[in-house]
């Protein structure tokens, strides 16, 4: 329920926004500003994309862990997807997925809360792991 109600809100919000410039400057104007935002996005997404890719690439060649590269990745679709929508809000938003120093931002504040629930407890000098390992019991025949 409360995804059905961020949707309805989002979707208001882009319809008040688009309705506004509208009325500013002009229907033609306004149509001309999204499938130009359309546009930049599109032609970032394809250079950021490609960078991401190589920086993956080129990670993997030295087989370091990929973490930045991944996480990039993913702001770099979700910035896709808000690049399609069309309204001015969810442009600009693509847009800073988009832009490496916004995107650096996010990508260092999910791989530090990603990291910390996955943190070991030290008790008393003993390591105890938040979650129990998952056992599966079952018997091997040839």
């Amino acid at each position: 329920m409360p995804v059905l109600l961020i949707v309805l809100l989002a979707v208001a919000a882009e319809i008040t926004v688009m309705v506004s410039v509208g009325s500013l400057i002009g229907v033609l104007p306004t149509i001309g500003l999204l499938i130009a935002a359309t546009v930049l996005g599109g032609v970032l997404l394809r250079r950021e994309g490609t960078r991401t890719l190589a920086a993956l690439r080129e990670a993997v060649f030295l087989r370091r862990t990929p973490e930045r590269e991944v996480v990039d990745g993913m702001l770099i679709a979700g910035a896709g997807v808000l690049v399609l929508l069309p309204g001015f809000i969810s442009d600009v938003l693509a847009l800073l997925l988009l832009l490496p120093p916004t995107r650096a931002l996010l990508r260092n504040r999910i791989i530090r809360r990603a990291e910390r629930s996955r943190s070991v407890i030290v008790v008393d000098s003993v390591v105890v792991d938040p979650e129990p390992p998952t056992v599966i019991q079952g018997t091997v025949e040839r």
